[in-house]
């Protein structure tokens, strides 16, 4: 893959989260746009990828002993983290285990590691002080990611994601029809495509943040997965 140019985001960068649905997402931009010299998949397992990845690198880690894998986050410039479950999969201490504890712990051995700019894709309503679990521990490891003290930190606060899930969670299918509809009539208000928070996440790569910490918002998201064409197009 070329090099980034311009305000690209240097030479290297990691992928947290690539077997998500917005994971997926993230690879296919930024195989597609070859933004970056070496691309790396950190995860619990290897996954299997196409032609197109030919070139990507796969580092397996127990996310359990993290601090056992800290070779894996040598080296590379961004960190993009789309890590996460839920509590209906994995009970409320694997939830906050995973979305809180493993994510906060990842920050901190790519900063050690040299990463300047880790994206997270957190959660619209993320607040540490929520009452509601879900939106307390998104708060919660927005504010333990800002903490690690990267260069540029950018966080991406997305409504309910729409996308084509592999594995059959029949509710969130028909609450996805539903906002699919009303995206229709209120593009940015409830809802949005995996594939426009993917392409926003390379977008705050290229492009000047306009501070230490940026916090973008489910319309922001919009905006700026918008403002970097679609492959092909």
């Amino acid at each position: 893959m070329a090099a980034a140019g311009g305000g690209g985001g240097g030479r290297a960068c990691f992928v947290l989260g690539a077997s998500g649905e917005t994971g997926r997402a993230l690879l296919r931009e930024l195989l597609s746009r070859r933004l970056f010299t070496r691309v790396t998949l950190i995860g619990r397992r290897r996954l299997s990828l196409g032609e197109e990845a030919a070139g990507v690198e796969q580092a397996v880690v127990d996310f359990e002993r993290l601090g056992e894998h800290a070779a894996a986050f040598q080296g590379h410039d961004v960190g993009f983290c789309c890590l996460g479950t839920t509590r209906a999969k994995a009970g409320a201490d694997g939830f906050v285990r995973v979305d809180r504890d493993y994510v906060a712990q990842a920050a901190e051995l790519a900063r050690a590691g040299g990463c300047k700019h880790f994206v997270l894709q957190s959660s619209q309503g993320a607040n540490a002080q929520s009452r509601f679990l879900y939106l307390r521990v998104k708060g919660e490891v927005e504010n333990l990611v800002q903490a690690v003290g990267f260069d540029r930190c950018t966080i991406l606060r997305p409504a309910v994601l729409l996308c084509k899930r592999q594995e059959s969670r029949p509710m969130e299918w028909i609450t996805q029809q539903f906002l699919g509809v009303v995206a229709r009539v209120c593009p940015t208000a409830y809802s949005v495509p995996v594939e426009t928070v993917a392409r926003a996440m390379v977008a705050s790569v290229l492009q000047p943040g306009t501070g230490k910490v940026d916090v973008l918002e489910n319309r922001a998201i919009h905006e700026l997965g918008k403002a970097v064409p679609q492959q092909g197009t």
